[in-house]
């Protein structure tokens, strides 16, 4: 008779233990969901963290390939050139060519920021006695910085030594001589000879100076005609370096740097720096010295 009444009690336990297994069930479940949701929130985040580690290399690679394809080179020192007929001063011309004319002849050139030349002739007729004959010419060639060329200096170092070996390989040249110059720009060499013409000997000059990103050609050359003595080639030569390291000085005035004539910096816009720096009047000294002699 009391089965019934246990069976009763058991089904009332039964329904009183139903809910509470429900909810136990319900928490197990939601505690087992939540490592899941850890776990897929630790591999986004490892995910996010790689994307962007990778997105840094990629912008890194791409700076670093801009800068690569842009190369620059230091911007040149000097800007412009002095007039090359306004180079020397008046006592200076009168040393070299006492005779010439006030003005000089000026080259012609397609940029006198980039290239100038002038020249002057000297005639001093002695009559019977003979003449002294004297030729000078002056021109000037700035190199700009340039991307593909390189720093405006180190092209204009090239265009000195190719001027240096010119001066030393002139056809007919005699009793040919090299020396250096110092204190003057930051480079300079001296190339004299002898050049023998139906008119007379002619004593020529050459003095190549780098100063910076420009190179100054120098030349001077001097002869004793109908019977004069000819110049030493050691008078006309110090002349010549004087004149050139006041050209030095000319160029530094014309970029603000006072009139000195010591060394710049370099080893070391001119659109095509391998001209000539300019049209000169004659294209060789000696021919125009034997040319003027003829004239006169």
């Amino acid at each position: 008779m009391q089965r019934p009444a246990q069976v009763d009690q058991r089904d009332e336990r039964d329904q009183r233990d139903r809910p509470a297994a429900k909810r136990l069930s319900r928490v197990l479940v939601c505690a087992a969901a939540v490592p899941v949701m850890l776990i897929a929130a630790g591999c986004s985040s490892d995910s996010d963290s790689g994307s962007d580690e990778t997105g840094g290399k990629s912008a890194d690679t791409a700076a670093s390939a801009s800068a690569s394809a842009s190369p620059t080179v230091q911007a040149a020192a000097y800007k412009s050139l002095p007039k090359p007929c306004a180079v020397f001063s008046k006592k200076t011309l009168g040393e070299l060519v006492p005779k010439a004319s006030k003005s000089g002849k000026e080259g012609t050139s397609d940029d006198v920021s980039a290239r100038g030349s002038c020249s002057w002739s000297s005639l001093d007729n002695n009559g019977v006695k003979g003449s002294q004959f004297r030729w000078l010419n002056v021109s000037m060639l700035r190199f700009d910085s340039d991307a593909s060329r390189g720093a405006g200096d180190e092209q204009a170092q090239t265009y000195y030594e190719k001027q240096v070996q010119d001066a030393q390989t002139v056809d007919g040249a005699k009793n040919a001589k090299s020396q250096p110059v110092s204190g003057t720009g930051d480079a300079a060499t001296t190339v004299t000879y002898d050049l023998k013409k139906k008119e007379g000997s002619f004593r020529q000059q050459t003095v190549v100076t780098r100063v910076e990103n420009v190179v100054i050609t120098l030349d001077y050359n001097g002869a004793g005609l109908a019977g004069e003595k000819t110049p030493s080639a050691a008078t006309l030569t110090k002349l010549a370096e004087k004149a050139a390291k006041e050209a030095v000085g000319a160029v530094s005035s014309a970029n603000g740097e006072g009139s000195g004539t010591g060394t710049g910096s370099g080893t070391s816009a001119s659109p095509s720096p391998s001209k000539s720096a300019s049209k000169s009047p004659s294209k060789s000294p000696s021919a125009s010295a034997s040319k003027s002699a003829a004239k006169s």
